[in-house]
């Protein structure tokens, strides 16, 4: 057992009261650490809206979690391993509390597996593996600490924390589970010690949401419209795109966007004449390519510029005195002292010098450009859409559960599942994450020094499974005609034991008393419904 201690600031605290502390206080206590997560039911149900909408679209978006990098991905070795600290002990699975195991050698994909998503410090929509577990109000989740806890940003809880079992493509058969209340060791949550990367998280009971009926609205209607909505794409040409602006207006349905901006001065075609000079305008020309556009510049520029008519230059001037309103005078002063107004402005003075007229002048030089520049083009349609919600009951309920064991010795063995989506170091992606897939074989005492996660008492095991696993449960005594085992540990690091650039060994923090003691507190929290 690893405790991780503050450091004395001085010898009478590390002497005299740290050690009066230590002798009154319950270590139990202190090593469970909570954090709230959705506070009540509307936030709760307006998370699941967030993933279910436009049919599982954010679900679908969410990518591996990818705490880990390729220099993450180290050789196993020996630190000094886990230490037992109480007696060996297990909770049974959910439907298991008075039953025996059975053997069999089918491989089944447990019921209670699927994917936690969350959106980290960043603003990503990621995901990690987890699963039900048994608990006095059959709603706990386990998963890894860094599947809820972000560590990357050095925040608190992830936003927007579900748990979808069962998940496939965007689909959540069993309905979303939005966590409430989190917890973990107390070392992992205040110091990000990696042999502490577990959590459980007690969920609502679940949602479904039938967001499939739509309705077509006006853009005005849908930018006031609160609640869920979505907006279709269609690809148009730019004889269509200017229909539609012609007739409803730039802040209309109608879209463009420049894909390529390549632009080049050039000097005018030599073809340019009356009859054509409004096909170049559009950048429909002759001379594929080359158009005649302006831009506003400063008087000097316009002065140096030169006429380019006569002398077939790159350069033609334009320029035009315009009268204003006094009000419109005041603004563009304000804009002119701001340097967002590029032009000349004047005013008439009678003989009392009293203001009569305003007057602006901008000047403008058109050039011949040449242009790669490619635009798309697309019409939106727009859709609020009618959500139903319904309760999908308790997760353990609707699930089942696996059962819990802490301070089981190494050797034995256990089956892992997870959703491995990442590729190897050396590039080679052997998993996609959109199904689940298991591991078998006997733990190892063999961990991973990292100063840096401080690890020291991981336990591993032999598996290639790469990142999108994390969280995914480590399941002893795993019975393949119930679906069922006891979670031993959860997915935390990936390794290279052969120095080929390949994951061949994953590991997980070793399930101790205190591990159990946060479990314990996690099992006998209630949740409730988000909706009636």
């Amino acid at each position: 057992m690893k405790r991780i201690l503050l450091p004395a600031s001085g010898a009478v605290l590390a002497t005299g009261l740290l050690a009066a502390g230590l002798a009154g206080t319950a270590q139990a206590a202190s090593d469970v650490a909570s954090d709230p997560m959705a506070k009540n039911a509307a936030v709760a149900q307006s998370i699941a809206q967030y993933w279910a909408e436009s049919n599982g679209a954010a679900l679908r978006a969410a990518t591996q979690s990818n705490i880990w990098d390729n220099k993450d991905v180290a050789k196993l070795k020996s630190t000094g391993g886990y230490s037992a600290d109480t007696k060996p002990g297990v909770v049974a699975p959910i439907g298991e509390e008075k039953k025996t195991a059975t053997k069999s050698q089918n491989v089944n994909m447990p019921k209670t597996i699927g994917k936690v998503f969350f959106v980290n410090s960043k603003g990503e929509r990621k995901w990690c593996s987890a699963t039900s577990i048994q608990s006095k109000y059959r709603n706990l989740v386990s998963t890894a600490g860094h599947c809820v806890y972000d560590t990357a940003g050095n925040s608190d809880v992830m936003s927007k924390w579900v748990f979808v079992p069962g998940y496939y493509q965007g689909k959540a058969p069993f309905g979303i589970y939005v966590g409430k209340q989190a917890f973990t060791h107390y070392d992992f949550d205040v110091y990000e010690d990696f042999d502490r990367d577990y959590a459980f998280v007690t969920v609502y009971n679940g949602i479904k949401i039938d967001a499939s009926k739509a309705t077509q609205v006006t853009k005005s209607e849908f930018e006031k419209h609160v609640g869920p909505k979505w907006v279709d794409e269609k690809t148009i040409t730019r004889d269509e795109y200017v229909a539609g602006v012609e007739k409803y207006g730039i802040n209309g349905p109608f879209q463009s966007k420049a894909l390529d901006p390549k632009v080049e001065t050039v000097a005018k075609p030599a073809d340019v004449s009356s009859k054509n000079i409004e096909d170049y305008v559009l950048g429909k020309g002759p001379t594929a390519g080359v158009q005649l556009t302006g831009v506003e510049v400063l008087k000097s520029v316009y002065t140096a510029a030169g006429d380019g008519w006569d002398n077939n230059d790159k350069f033609t001037r334009l320029s035009e005195k315009k009268p204003i309103s006094a009000e419109e005078y005041a603004e563009l002063n304000k804009a002119k002292a701001d340097g967002k107004f590029l032009g000349e402005l004047t005013v008439d003075l009678d003989k009392n010098k009293q203001p009569t007229a305003w007057y602006k002048q901008q000047f403008f030089i058109k050039k011949w450009i040449k242009t790669s520049e490619q635009f798309r083009y697309w019409v939106e349609t727009y859709y609020i859409q009618d959500v139903k919600a319904a309760d999908a009951g308790r997760l353990g309920d609707a699930v089942g559960g696996q059962g819990f064991a802490y301070n089981q010795p190494t050797g034995k063995y256990v089956r892992v599942f997870g959703y491995p989506a990442s590729a190897h170091p050396d590039g080679h992606k052997n998993f996609t994450g959109i199904t689940p897939k298991w591991c078998y074989g006997k733990t190892t005492a063999k961990t991973v020094g990292s100063a840096a996660k401080k690890i020291e008492e991981h336990i591993a095991l032999k598996c290639s499974m790469t990142e999108g696993a994390d969280g995914g449960p480590w399941l002893l005594k795993y019975s393949n005609a119930k679906r069922l085992g006891y979670v031993n540990g959860v997915t935390s690091t990936f390794n290279d034991q052969d120095g080929n650039d390949r994951v061949d060994y994953i590991s997980s923090p070793y399930f101790d008393g205190e591990t159990n003691t946060v479990y314990k507190a996690a099992a006998n929290v209630w949740s409730g419904k988000i909706v009636g």
